[in-house]
């Protein structure tokens, strides 16, 4: 019997969750081939079925549902398989991912060039039976329509060929690109032997790099650059020399500077050229017009005006922190403030002028009163129920929980996966396990992954949060809501499918207002050692500091959201002007802290390179104005709304594609969006 066959192969088995616990290397290549083969048969007898013969010969029963029904299926293996890739990463299962990470992008890019199945879109469109979909199926036929144009269906032959060897060397760029990003960041280690070079770093982040070192049988302390161990040198070491090793480290990151196997020069340049190819061959100009071409911005221009405009509004209270803290570097004796002397000056500034730190907040976050505060606020805003659940998990630091109604009727699930740890790649995110759809077979709920990386439990104690990390997990928590609490049936469209990617970070943006509410954060802390509730004193001094340097963050985002649209939009073919040159004048323009000439950002900008964030970063500054303008609602109607959030739920979450971003935003919030909620959260209007 093959490991192919479903009763062995445990990426075959979809009659529920994912089997984690038996999933392995060697199941990838069979799923995916016998997945595969049933895809091209699928595609093979839809494309030829007799489809001409009388108006709405081709129906959505017949045709668009058998399509989404192969799409489900290949999605859902092929979402484990890029799961366990990215948070247990190893040898055997990263060559797997790749080997069929080209199968895959290689029947995409002949799914999109199929003329036969274009046609029959075409046909169905223009059918009377079109009118008799719901809204959710016409939205998907449209998005089909278009994907297809943009797929290079309508390419001559010659064109066709070449347009599908550019998707298939830019889905290995991609994989490469973050591959090396992973590995330059796990193949660094600095061991301290002497304790006088770390004076100021917290107890907690020491027991934890000692505990590193010991695993290896080694004396002293271990520091890495996971988040974790990085930031909170570069934040509290007061040895400068210390930081400046780590930043350094951190800043050339897969760079010429880093061994030459994991230097993403040569992938950025080829990433840029072939994005640039591809657009041109489907008749746009460059890459951010093709890009743009699935979002609810009109252009690049119009996503210009819209950065320069805030760049404009925020870069005197950027100048004005920017001089602040030169000030106050002066007075610890920095008189040539460097890049890695910036959140230490910073954080000795905060706790100067706020009277707090960082590390004294993080004592009253332990990590089940985050979860069950955060869990607090859906149930009281959503009338829903959270609780924890068993399945089977990929490692014993993932966990599982189910999503009830008041009624006790399960509407969703999701994992759980908090920690840092190597072979896991960094950052947060929230990625799809299971869509929620209706077919024949009934009514599959939706699963999430929720991935972040904090600091894990240290000295038997519970893991602790910064209040940036429990921001981070209401984030991702948001972007979990907006696929679970879906009430679309149609898959294509289901949660965030087929939402416009500058408006999929509405929900999880929004999510984060709460974090600064004492009704909400009150009840979700207790003192790792006393139990006590984080005091309101000490809660006023933070809101008071929420606005802490807002000016420097928020041109920092333009600058990375302007590089990003430009790098798309004035892509040089010839090469003479390099990323490197364009984020120099970017910053000459925005940036009011310069890095070192040496710092390489973009050899690690994951989101622009491996992600899905191409000529669309700007997308986070975007939906923060979206999301604050949705927010300012329930502070006019009380944070904890449950007429509020009812209506959010059912104009935006529950929605899903099915319309544009913009007709639900205008349903919850009765006009289009106005930019000055978030000024006036960012604390940005003079």
């Amino acid at each position: 019997m093959s490991i192919s066959q479903s009763e062995n192969n445990p990426l075959l088995h979809f009659a529920g969750l994912p089997k984690f616990n038996e999933v392995k290397a060697e199941h990838v290549s069979p799923a995916i081939d016998s997945l595969l083969a049933d895809a091209r048969k699928t595609v093979e007898a839809l494309a030829t079925a007799d489809g001409s013969v009388g108006d709405g010969a081709v129906t959505w029963d017949n045709f668009a549902s058998k399509l989404e029904d192969m799409e489900e299926r290949l999605s859902r293996a092929w979402s484990q398989v890029g799961h366990i890739n990215a948070v247990v990463n190893s040898p055997e299962l990263r060559e797997a991912y790749n080997e069929n990470l080209s199968k895959l992008t290689d029947f995409y890019a002949d799914l999109g060039q199929d003329e036969r199945l274009y046609a029959k879109f075409r046909t169905l469109r223009n059918s009377q039976a079109f009118e008799t979909l719901t809204v959710a199926q016409k939205k998907i036929v449209e998005n089909e329509l278009r994907d297809f144009r943009l797929g290079g269906a309508e390419l001559p032959a010659g064109q066709k060929a070449r347009f599908k060897e550019i998707q298939e060397e830019l889905s290995k760029l991609s994989s490469k690109f973050e591959e090396n990003v992973l590995d330059a960041t796990n193949d660094y280690a600095l061991y301290v032997h002497d304790a006088k070079t770390l004076q100021g770093i917290p107890q907690d982040v020491l027991q934890a790099a000692a505990d590193a070192a010991k695993a290896e049988d080694k004396t002293g302390w271990k520091f890495t650059l996971h988040f974790p161990s990085y930031l909170p040198v570069l934040q509290y070491a007061d040895n400068r020399e210390l930081r400046e090793t780590l930043y350094r480290a951190y800043a050339t990151r897969a760079s010429e500077f880093a061994k030459p196997e994991w230097d993403n020069t040569p992938v950025i340049a080829q990433i840029l050229k072939l994005r640039h190819e591809a657009a041109q061959l489907l008749g746009f100009d460059n890459y951010a017009e093709l890009s743009i071409a699935t979002k609810m911005a009109d252009s690049a221009q119009h996503v210009e005006s819209f950065l320069k405009d805030l760049a404009a509004r925020a870069k005197p209270f950027a100048l004005r922190d920017k001089i602040e803290l030169d000030e106050y570097a002066a007075k610890l004796g920095i008189t040539d403030m460097q890049a890695w002397d910036v959140s230490y000056v910073s954080e000795k500034l905060r706790e100067d002028k706020y009277a707090f730190s960082d590390q004294e907040v993080k004592q009253y976050f332990p990590e089940h009163k985050v979860l069950a505060g955060l869990f607090k606020v859906v149930e009281t805003i959503f009338g829903i129920h959270v609780s924890r659940s068993d399945a089977p998990v990929w490692h014993e630091d993932a966990s599982f929980y189910d999503i009830k109604d008041e009624q006790g009727e399960l509407i969703g699930q999701f994992y759980l996966d908090l920690y840092a740890r190597n072979n896991k790649r960094g950052g947060a995110w929230m990625d799809e396990a299971i869509t929620r759809r209706k077919s024949a077979g009934g009514l599959t709920r939706p699963v999430a992954y929720l991935t972040c990386n904090f600091s894990a439990p240290v000295g038997g104690k519970p893991a602790l949060f910064t209040h940036d990390e429990v921001l981070t997990m209401f984030h991702e928590f948001g972007h979990g809501l907006h696929h679970m609490l879906t009430e679309v049936d149609d898959y294509s469209v289901s949660g965030i499918k087929g939402v416009e990617w500058d408006a999929v970070e509405l929900p999880s943006q929004f999510m984060e207002n709460f974090c600064w509410e004492w009704e909400v954060l009150r009840n979700m802390t207790a003192h790792v050692d006393t139990g006590e509730q984080l005091p309101r004193s000490l809660f006023d001094k933070m809101v008071a500091a929420k606005n802490f340097q807002a000016g420097m963050q928020t041109v920092r985002q333009i600058e990375f959201s302007l590089f990003d649209i430009r790098l798309h939009s004035e892509f040089d073919p010839h090469g003479a002007t390099t990323a490197l040159d364009l984020i120099e004048s970017v910053r000459d323009e925005v940036a009011v802290v310069r890095p070192p000439k040496w710092n390489r950002f973009p050899h690690n900008f994951t989101h622009v390179f491996s992600g899905g964030y191409a000529a669309g970063y700007y997308s986070y500054k975007w939906a923060e104005v979206l999301s604050a303008d949705v927010y300012s609602m329930f502070e006019e109607d009380g944070v904890l709304s449950r007429e509020a959030g009812q209506r959010y739920w059912q104009e935006i979450l529950a929605k899903g594609g099915s319309r544009s971003a913009m007709e639900s935003f205008a349903a919850f919030r009765g006009r289009e969006p106005s930019i000055d909620a978030l000024l006036r959260h960012s604390g940005m209007i003079a």
